[in-house]
């Protein structure tokens, strides 16, 4: 089936067999290794990006279910080689440890940002529940939102 996607502003367009998943297309196709595959159930978050400006877990979803799309992956928010603000709190901040979780953890943190400028510590833990990190504790992820809403905020 064939698909048309605007991926980080480019536009992608390729045959995709039905049961692809979106993940896949990101990585195998489109060739944008930085959205991870983990459990492949939607359960770990470490392949969340943005489709028409909501984060999703692009595991959960097939390529065909995307067609004519809007999407962001984490490659996509750097602009001109500045890193978006988010991803510049997380290196600060030390919100990565192994990386793993990482570019996930930054797309749903955003979306954080994008609904609530100003959010408390309870409603960022509760907007990344569904990202899970085993090496940082999330306090130093929390740390990095909390610091990206008041650099955005200056």
């Amino acid at each position: 089936m064939k698909i048309n996607l605007t991926i980080n502003g480019k536009n992608y367009s390729d045959d995709v067999e039905p049961r692809l998943l979106l993940i896949h297309y990101l990585r195998d196709v489109a060739g944008l290794t930085g959205s991870h595959v983990g459990c492949e159930t939607s359960l770990c978050g470490a392949c969340t990006i943005e489709l028409n400006g909501k984060a999703v877990k692009s595991c959960s979803m097939f390529a065909v279910q995307a067609d004519g799309a809007r999407l962001t992956t984490i490659e996509g928010l750097a602009v001109n080689g500045k890193m978006h603000g988010m991803q510049e709190a997380f290196w600060n901040q030390h919100g990565a440890q192994c990386g793993f979780c990482t570019p996930g953890m930054i797309m749903a943190s955003k979306q954080i940002l994008d609904r609530n400028a100003n959010p408390s510590d309870e409603e960022i833990r509760r907007g990344i529940e569904g990202n899970l990190c085993r090496c940082t504790g999330y306090q130093h992820i929390v740390n990095a939102v909390k610091a990206a809403a008041a650099a955005a905020g200056k």
